[in-house]
């Protein structure tokens, strides 16, 4: 099977020839490994070292519908008609993959089928999708910090499921937990400083 790096280059590169690219077609193009193939393709932009601006919110809602599916025990994700029908400029797609082809690449070294009864089995399947469903959460928080973890969970959850990769998407589970910690701290110290900020101007007035 052709390596993920080698077909997106080759199809958003090479192939494709409009300046706009539907997500119907980009869920042609995943195929049977649909699940894997968009966890990773709609956590990129938030995984890299320099996160892509206004991606975070929007794909955040559409992982978190995906997750939702895997949780329901859906073998193949559906997407709403009307969201299918949206388009992205090929030049932001072409941008987004000029700075995540080399961690794509990385990570293929490392993966190959093993322990994939996480990737199959009714409970890995349930624990991803409640994980993926966390971090997309996170993700759509628009506080600094609470979407780069959470985004590399996603992403390598999705190369474990993609090529069935237990180890892998155990590696992903693990920096989602991690991920869930970050933002609970950031969320508690957030709500511990203007909680704090709202008394000194209750003792200020009063």
């Amino acid at each position: 099977m052709e390596k993920l790096s080698a077909e997106l280059e080759r199809h958003f590169y090479d192939e494709h020839h409009s300046g706009e690219v539907t997500i119907d077609e980009i869920m042609t193009l995943a195929g049977e490994r649909a699940f894997g193939f968009l966890f990773i393709l709609l956590a990129l932009p938030s995984a890299l070292p320099v996160p892509a601006p206004f991606y975070a919110t929007p794909f955040g809602i559409l992982l978190f519908l995906l997750a939702a599916q895997l949780i329901g025990g859906a073998t193949h994700p559906w997407i709403p008609r009307w969201f299918a029908k949206h388009s992205l400029k090929l030049s932001q797609i072409q941008s987004v993959l000029s700075m995540g082809l080399p961690w794509l690449r990385r990570v293929e070294v490392l993966t190959r089928p093993r322990l994939s009864v996480v990737c199959h089995s009714r409970l890995g399947r349930l624990m991803i999708g409640v994980a993926i469903a966390l971090m997309a959460a996170s993700m759509m928080i628009p506080i600094p910090l609470t979407n780069t973890l959470p985004a590399i969970g996603i992403f390598l959850i999705g190369f474990g499921l993609l090529d069935e990769d237990g180890v892998i998407s155990l590696m992903g589970l693990l920096v989602c937990a991690m991920g869930a910690a970050l933002t609970a701290s950031i969320l508690t110290l957030g709500y511990a400083t203007v909680r704090g900020a709202v008394d000194l101007v209750k003792e200020a007035i009063f």
